[in-house]
C-alpha cells in the first residue's frame, strides 16, 4: 500500500503517474488528501489500508526478532536500512542500555532517531552513502508506547512546548474574524 499525501500544487498527472506506477509493481496506490480535508481526506486511505490488512495475503515477515538483544535490533536497522558497515555506542547509550536491561525493556520495539537528511547519522552524506558507520549518542525509553529510541549522531530534537500556548489567544468570531494571530 502506498499512500500518496496530496498537496494543493499536485497536479492530477503526478498522482496518475505514481499510481501507474505502483500498478505495475502489484500495489495499490491511495491518495491522502488530510492535508486539505483533515480525517475527511484519509478515508479512503483507511478504508483501502484495513480491506489489505482483513482480505490480503501477505509476505510481511519483521526486520527483527523482538526478543532479540537491544543491540542486535539497532545493528539490523543500520546495516538492513540504512546501509551502515556498524554501530558504535558512546558511553552514555552504553549506560542507557544497561539501564534498559535492569528495567526489562529489551523486548521494546526501536524506533531510531536520525538526521532526515541522509541514510547515515550524518547529515553531510546525502543520499545513500555507503562505507560508514553510525553512533548512538544516547538511548530514550518511551515506556507507555513499549519503544526504545536511540539518538544517532548530532541532530536537533523537537523543542518543548511553552506553558502558555499561543492557540489560548486565538479566537474567531460570529463574523468569522480571526484574532491572536502573530
Amino acid at each position: 500500500m502506498v499512500a500518496i499525501n496530496s498537496f494543493i500544487s499536485d497536479t492530477e498527472e503526478e498522482v496518475n503517474f505514481v499510481k501507474e506506477a505502483c500498478a505495475k509493481l502489484g500495489v495499490q496506490a491511495v491518495l491522502s488528501e488530510g492535508w486539505a480535508k483533515g480525517g475527511n481526506g484519509t478515508k479512503d486511505l483507511a478504508n483501502a489500508v484495513v480491506d489489505v490488512v482483513e482480505n490480503k495475503a501477505t509476505q510481511f515477515k519483521p526486520l527483527y526478532d523482538w526478543k532479540s538483544p537491544v543491540k542486535d535490533k539497532i545493528l539490523k536497522i543500520a546495516q538492513e536500512i540504512y546501509g551502515a558497515d556498524d554501530v558504535i555506542y558512546d558511553k552514555k547509550a552504553e549506560l542507557n542500555l544497561r539501564r534498559i536491561d535492569r528495567l526489562g525493556f529489551n523486548d521494546f520495539a526501536i524506533c531510531m532517531a536520525k538526521t532526515q537528511k541522509s541514510f547515515s547519522d550524518d547529515d553531510k552524506l546525502i543520499g545513500k552513502p555507503t562505507g560508514f558507520k553510525v553512533t548512538v549518542r544516547e538511548i530514550e525509553i518511551a515506556a507507555g508506547a513499549q519503544f526504545i529510541i536511540p539518538i544517532l549522531g548530532k541532530m536537533m530534537r523537537m523543542p518543548g512546548l511553552p506553558a502558555h500556548p499561543a492557540s489560548e489567544e486565538m479566537n474567531i468570531d460570529n463574523n468569522g474574524i480571526i484574532s491572536g494571530l502573530s
